[in-house]
């Protein structure tokens, strides 16, 4: 049985269909990558979640595929910012409840403006972070942009 964190715990109670899956962190790696070949799911489905911080726009979220890198002109403009760049690591458990490793979209300390890369919708379902290192969870990318007030958008 899978430890509840608050992406599940959210997931379940807006009743969104979804697969969880845990997996083996024993070796340190943590890339999104590396996660999905753990899982056994192509690296452009097993999506990473960044958080930034713009100059007016405060925190935003990014959710891109693991084998790609966010563009952050891109981004900022997706955002309605001039300038961001990512938090730092010790910054992300403060300002979003969750750790390096275990970012979720899912079930912040607070509802930031979210971002999907539009490669989601290409995908009936996609894997992001669980809210807890070693843990994945599999929905369809219409149901996380609901619960997440997502928008769908060119990131990289």
């Amino acid at each position: 049985m899978v430890a509840k964190t608050n992406a599940l715990r959210i997931l379940q109670a807006a009743k969104v269909a979804f697969t969880a899956c845990e997996y083996d962190v024993s070796d340190g790696e943590l890339s999104g990558v590396a996660v999905a070949a753990k899982i056994g799911k192509d690296p452009e489905r097993v999506f990473k979640t960044l958080v930034t911080e713009g100059k007016t726009t405060g925190l935003n979220v990014f959710v891109i595929p693991s084998n790609v890198e966010l563009d952050l002109k891109k981004a900022a403009r997706a955002v309605g910012d001039k300038f961001i760049e990512m938090i730092k690591s010790k910054e992300l458990e403060p300002k979003t409840g969750y750790v390096h490793g275990g970012c979720s979209p899912i079930g912040m300390k607070k509802q930031f403006p979210t971002f999907i890369d539009e490669t989601a919708q290409l995908h009936d379902a996609i894997n992001v972070n669980g809210g807890r290192i070693g843990l994945q969870i599999e929905l369809s990318p219409d149901d996380l942009a609901k619960l997440t007030e997502a928008q769908f958008c060119d990131l990289f």
